[in-house]
């Protein structure tokens, strides 16, 4: 917690920020340890403070042991004020995406005349490069969501619901010590394996679909994410063309991930691959996005990303292809990003397996 304590003020530094106030819960156990409901983290250039409620004061002293805990009677304001008069500080930094307008009028009004000022993505900055012991729960992470494939794969049959299989994955990733899915689950079958996002329905699958399962495993407060496409019954050489172009694709796009690079170089191969077969319009998300304490995290791999990837950074890779009435396909897996390359963290296979 301290080496982030340390990057997180060199960046308030930079942006000439005397405190911040971090309000997002994943921030908050991010920064401090601390996994409770509720509170809020206020951090000055020499100190730092975690304010919550009576019924967290023993779990906050035991979790947050770098942090100050302060217990706040009914109104948190009153005690950030406090902190920041005593640190003859004159203005604070919040999250702007993560304050509403409601609590934000009611912050001014508490610290009035300390100044508050809008900042956006300092702590999710941070959170980019993952350390060592971060890097272990995601393999974790991604290690129970593999599992669960190679189970559901000896399950799916013509006749099941999408919902069961769902229902299905998320006990198998349960039962091997999730926390819960790091998602709603998709499960999409024969044509409504096209919708990108087909969040699993009461649809019962056929012989002849392709059915696209993305889910992923939330693990000691880390979330993995992968997606797999299988086919039931004998595949059309359509259903077997695109399997294999955005098998491809994937492959590719990982072969060219390594520090240095950027999202948009990454995302401009995988969809290279796509389009020179004749389907790129049927390819219209982005290759891939950040992963950690949130599913979604920057840095993301897509046409628009200039930033570049640096060692230590967890990244998904999941082309796709998405034809209406015909079903799609989207094969994704999650990668460590090295100096000279990646590491591949999900191990269930990739090749088109076929289910009688």
């Amino acid at each position: 917690m301290e080496s982030r304590l340390t990057r997180f003020r060199e960046l308030m530094e930079e942006q000439q920020l005397e405190s911040m106030l971090v309000s997002h819960p994943i921030n908050r156990r991010y920064l401090t340890g601390f996994t409770g409901s509720s509170g809020w983290v206020v951090i000055t250039q020499n100190e730092q403070f975690l304010i919550s409620d009576f019924r967290y004061t023993g779990q906050a002293k035991e979790q947050a042991v770098h942090f100050q805990f302060v217990e706040h009677q009914g109104n948190p304001f009153a005690d950030i004020k406090e902190i920041l008069n005593r640190a003859s500080v004159d203005s604070i930094a919040f999250e702007e995406n993560h304050l509403t307008v409601a609590q934000h009028q009611k912050l001014q009004e508490a610290l009035e005349p300390i100044t508050t000022t809008p900042s956006s993505g300092l702590v999710e900055k941070v959170r980019e490069v993952k350390e060592e012991e971060e890097l272990k729960l995601l393999r974790d992470a991604v290690n129970i969501a593999d599992q669960a494939f190679g189970e559901i794969v000896k399950k799916i049959a013509p006749g099941m619901t999408e919902r069961q299989i769902s229902l299905q994955l998320e006990f198998l990733m349960r039962e091997q010590g999730a926390f819960s899915s790091s998602f709603d689950i998709i499960v999409a079958s024969g044509p409504r394996s096209s919708l990108p996002h087909g969040v699993a329905s009461d649809r019962v699958m056929e012989k002849g679909d392709l059915v696209t399962m993305d889910f992923g495993a939330y693990y000691k407060g880390y979330c993995s994410d992968i997606t797999r496409t299988v086919m039931l019954g004998k595949p059309t050489d359509q259903q077997r063309e695109i399997y294999e172009i955005v098998l491809e694709a994937n492959r590719q796009a990982i072969e060219v991930i390594q520090g240095g690079v950027t999202g948009k170089e990454v995302d401009s191969v995988a969809r290279e691959v796509i389009r020179k077969h004749g389907y790129g319009d049927a390819f219209g998300h982005s290759t891939g996005h950040g992963l950690g304490m949130e599913v979604h995290e920057r840095p993301g791999l897509s046409p628009k990303e200039e930033s570049r990837l640096q060692p230590g950074m967890v990244v998904t890779v999941e082309p796709g292809i998405y034809l209406p009435e015909i079903g799609g396909v989207r094969i994704e897996d999650d990668v460590v990003v090295t100096e000279n390359g990646c590491e591949v963290l999900s191990k269930s296979s990739k090749e088109l397996l076929i289910i009688d």
